[in-house]
């Protein structure tokens, strides 16, 4: 039996990425969750883990094989994650999931950073650097309400174009590192099948929603109003990077990885789309 502890499990990659460790032979799944109770995967162990709590690692991480360390985004995220792997067994192995491109921004990021508590934690290792996820687009924490009440989509891209990825490919790249050989020491890039423009992704948006959604081109302050401290600047470096091109560049790591071509922005929203529709339950 392997054990395998996904940090997050409630989350945008986790839940998806328990449901498939559930289904495979011989995986027992440890949800992770600050509320364990809401942990609602069949199969899954809801098991209390939290960054905020330290004292409690050791318990959630006793007798994993794997663990699935979802990147808090805090600026203490790189030394959280190497007290996290002081905490696990030493034959564990670790998965961790990062930023597409971390060292774009130099060595002494803090991306980079927190990929180097992993590296340096004396377990093996696989980093995951996904661009930005499709699932922004269905949030109502993200663009979700906005595209259904104002039919805009309000980004501050500068013109650059982004290889969005679905939150579910970057599980089934996950369930492979976990549990497959060959994924030790890895580091893979990934994005979705093509980079869309802005104006195309809105065009997109708009057969799903069934009414016209237009790009509208802010600025990265007015893109990142209402925020904060290092949440602000975390914003505010991922829009630089945006601008940069750093998302725009496709890989075929998923297919490369699961055997299968990543989803195409038009295949997620056929079946994710009916929640940008006018009307949707909110």
């Amino acid at each position: 039996m392997t054990r395998v502890l996904v940090t997050g499990v409630r989350g945008k990659t986790g839940a998806p990425l328990a449901e498939l460790l559930v289904a495979r032979p011989g995986v027992e799944v440890l949800g992770g969750s600050s509320s364990p109770a809401k942990v609602d995967v069949d199969g899954v162990t809801p098991t209390h883990f939290s960054w905020d709590h330290p004292a409690g690692w050791s318990a959630a991480t006793d007798g994993v094989d794997a663990v699935y360390v979802v990147r808090p985004d805090r600026a203490d995220a790189p030394e959280l994650i190497g007290a996290l792997l002081d905490a696990t067994p030493l034959r564990t192995h670790v998965v961790l999931l990062s930023e597409r491109d971390a060292d774009q921004v130099g060595p002494d990021g803090w991306a980079v950073r927190a990929e180097r508590a992993v590296r340096s934690s004396g377990r093996s290792w696989t980093i995951l650097r996904p661009g930005w996820f499709m699932q922004v687009f269905t949030d109502p924490r993200f663009y979700r309400d906005q595209l259904v009440d104002t039919g805009e989509l309000p980004f501050a891209g500068g013109g650059a174009s982004l290889a969005w990825i679905d939150a579910r490919d970057i599980a089934a790249v996950a369930e492979r590192a976990l549990l497959d050989e060959g994924h030790a020491g890895r580091v893979h890039e990934l994005t979705g099948p093509e980079s869309l423009s802005l104006p195309r992704t809105a065009e997109l948006l708009s057969r799903a929603a069934g009414r016209p959604v237009v790009h509208r081109e802010v600025t990265i302050d007015d893109a990142v109003a209402g925020t904060e401290g290092f949440a602000r600047e975390l914003d505010v470096l991922t829009f630089e990077r945006v601008r940069a091109g750093v998302f725009a560049v496709v890989t075929d790591a998923v297919e490369r990885v699961t055997g299968r071509p990543a989803r195409t922005m038009e295949a997620f929203l056929a079946d994710s789309g009916p929640a940008l529709r006018a009307g949707a339950c909110r």
